[in-house]
């Protein structure tokens, strides 16, 4: 009889340590994933760039604007990856000096809803954003190696801009381009809204 309630306790201690381990377990993965962010349509497994930024969401009006395209070495447009819905919903419009060269360079006014649609959301929550360009144009169509730009424009506060720029050598190899930055105005203290840009060549 003593022997029975042994096993039977130990029996009960290895369930609880078992059970306990993966309730530790299912925990972690879900504050994990809690804070990651990858905002972008694009599958990541595909991408030939990766772009990777501190976003802090300031308080008040005309802030947290972004977007974020690809331009080829004449400067042509080629693709958006991603930009702020207010902005690219017709807050333009509205207020010129909200990204004002992602506007002109995608020739937004030409764009319809549902082409808008694909490259827009919501405004992220603070944090890491990570975004992947798959190496396709506006069309859908791959393009060929060779040189490339990516641009992360920042409407910092009205007409305060931040300019993040970096170029991409496709077919190249593996690489991490070094990112200049432009401010236009006095951004100030709004300068904090992006931060920490890293740009990968992934192939």
């Amino acid at each position: 009889m003593f022997l029975k309630r042994k096993n039977i306790v130990i029996i009960l201690f290895i369930g609880i340590i078992f059970f306990g381990s993966l309730s530790l377990v299912f925990y972690s993965c879900v504050n994990t994933s809690k804070n990651s962010q990858s905002h972008n349509g694009n599958n990541s497994s595909n991408a030939v760039t990766e772009l990777i930024f501190n976003f802090n969401r300031q308080s008040g009006h005309a802030s947290n604007q972004f977007a974020l395209w690809i331009e080829d070495s004449n400067g042509q447009y080629i693709k958006t990856i991603y930009a702020t819905r207010y902005t690219a919903s017709g807050g333009w419009r509205r207020r010129e000096t909200s990204l004002p060269l992602w506007v002109k360079q995608s020739n937004l006014s030409r764009k319809n809803n549902t082409e808008i649609d694909v490259l827009t959301s919501a405004t992220p929550r603070s944090g890491n954003l990570i975004y992947y360009w798959d190496g396709t144009n506006s069309l859908g169509e791959a393009v060929s190696d060779g040189n490339y730009v990516i641009i992360l424009e920042g409407t910092l506060r009205w007409e305060n801009q931040a300019y993040y720029r970096a170029p991409l050598h496709l077919g190249q190899g593996v690489s991490i381009p070094e990112v200049s930055i432009e401010y236009i105005g006095d951004a100030g203290d709004d300068r904090d809204m992006i931060n920490n840009v890293i740009v990968r060549v992934l192939r």
